[in-house]
């Protein structure tokens, strides 16, 4: 006679469970009722009713659960150091960022002078690297409240090679620059960017920044293109840009895909054809911020563009933050090439494109969010504070350009696939628990033009590496970031 035994199964156990939520997985796929399960860091389970001994157990009764949004696009590079609790970013939801964008990152600048727009992240008083090595280094020793990873800025390697910016790289140049490209790589940078709008690389032709960019050639590296122009000559900066991202064999993204300026208003129909067309080729995609005013060093030309400019900051003129150009310039006896000169070195937010231009590249299948602000601004652009907000509650609940679960993609799923973030982006096993908790019928930006550094509402909890990181409209001081380097494998 064979005697039958029931096992009795001792239940999973787990550090954190958040109970009845409403699981939007990062994939794009329909959200589902389910409780999260989260061990060492990482998501244990997924499933409605999970049967789970937990440490510790939270019931977010019905809010939305996604994952931890991924900012594609920012200038970071210094503030994960100097303000490691990174409240602008980690109030919004945002668990990871991509640094080093535009050309510009702080390594491996040195000692290098920063000169504009290397200010933009770069401070004299501050501990400069002269490797991604020693950058990776200090953040692992001083981690912060969020993820970080690193593109190596084509900027930067000109500034640390070359004594004058205004002409192409010799042959001796570009094999240094090629030198620091692969020291980048080795270190772990998941790419690399250009910012060639930018006075310290217009002198750079295509043929160089295919020379120094060479060592990607047959690695899963990207580049992250800042183009030439992004308004009367948008077209051919894009095809630009795109021919050596094509001759590399490397995937790209157009940086902040945009078109400024009045008289380029509704040609986003053009730039967007153009990329349809070159997908049939090319892995190429974007990432944009979701308002009409972008910002960055002051300069006459884009203020002659724009509607209307905010200065942000100005070393000159500290006081001059936060007010408008036309303003200012009617209390002075000057025209505005001699009034802007005096407010050098400064920064602006120009109110330069349309709406529907906005909502269209938003809205393409191959766009990513980011959020591009300026943290070191005296009065930053209220993307620094508001984007991943602004896009759940104004465009997507509000406008319904697109579907709650196609905005998650574009900040989680999409972009950690896009930058070869291993384990990321997504709600499932194995994954990391970079995790968001949020009301979505009251998630909203809060940051204005007016009054830029106001947190969002309706961002519950916030947790990176399973470590709630905000909570209740508040940071929780833990330090749980890590330094994502690019997957190999």
């Amino acid at each position: 006679m064979v005697r039958l035994t029931t096992l009795k199964l001792s239940p999973m156990k787990c550090d954190l469970l958040l109970k009845n939520g409403v699981v939007i997985d990062g994939s794009g796929n329909p959200r589902y009722r389910a409780d999260v399960a989260i061990s060492n860091g990482l998501i244990s389970a997924v499933g409605p009713n999970l049967q789970v001994e937990a440490s510790t157990i939270v019931d977010v009764g019905g809010l939305t659960i996604s994952p931890g949004f991924i900012d594609v696009h920012t200038h970071d590079d210094r503030l994960v150091l100097a303000d490691p609790s990174m409240q602008p970013k980690v109030s919004q939801g945002a668990t990871t960022v991509i640094t080093g964008n535009c050309g510009i990152s702080l390594a491996p600048l040195g000692g290098t002078n920063p000169v504009p727009p290397l200010n933009l992240v770069a401070d004299e008083s501050e501990q400069r690297y002269g490797s991604f090595k020693e950058y990776f280094a200090a953040l692992e020793k001083t981690p912060s409240a969020i993820n970080v990873a690193s593109l190596a800025g084509h900027t930067t390697l000109r500034a640390v090679t070359m004594q004058d910016l205004d002409r192409p790289a010799n042959d001796a140049e570009i094999a240094k620059m090629q030198q620091l490209v692969q020291e980048a790589l080795d270190a772990g940078v998941v790419g690399v960017s250009t910012g060639l709008y930018y006075i310290p690389a217009q002198a750079a032709t295509a043929q160089e920044i295919q020379a120094v960019f060479e060592p990607l050639r047959g690695t899963n590296a990207l580049i992250a293109s800042h183009i030439r122009n992004e308004a009367e000559h948008v077209l051919e900066a894009m095809t630009e840009a795109m021919s050596i991202a094509n001759a590399l064999g490397v995937r790209q993204v157009i940086s902040h895909h945009k078109v400024n300026g009045r008289a380029n208003h509704g040609r986003s129909t053009e730039t967007l054809a153009l990329i349809d067309n070159a997908l049939a080729n090319s892995d190429v995609c974007m990432d944009c911020y979701p308002y009409i005013a972008s910002s960055t060093v002051l300069r006459q030309d884009a203020v002659e563009q724009a509607a209307r400019t905010l200065i942000a900051w100005s070393k000159a003129k500290p006081e001059t933050a936060g007010r408008y150009v036309d303003e200012l310039i009617k209390e002075q006896s000057l025209e505005l090439t001699e009034f802007l000169a005096t407010l050098q070195p400064a920064g602006a937010i120009y109110f330069s494109m349309d709406e529907g231009d906005v909502e269209r590249i938003m809205a393409h299948p191959e766009t990513m969010i980011g959020s591009d602000g300026l943290p070191h601004d005296t009065f930053p652009h209220p993307r620094l504070w508001g984007a991943f907000p602004r896009v759940l509650g104004h465009y997507s609940r509000d406008r319904k350009i697109f579907s709650l679960e196609t905005a998650i993609y574009k900040m989680t799923g999409m972009p950690a696939a896009k930058f070869g973030l291993k384990d990321r982006g997504l709600i499932a096993p194995g994954y990391a628990a970079d995790l968001v908790v949020f009301d979505p019928q009251e998630v909203r930006d809060l940051a204005t033009f007016a009054d830029p550094m106001r947190p969002a509402a309706g961002i519950q909890r916030v947790y990176v590496n399973g470590v709630a990181s905000w909570r209740n409209g508040a940071s929780t001081g833990a330090r749980a970031g890590q330094v994502l380097r690019r997957a190999t494998s």
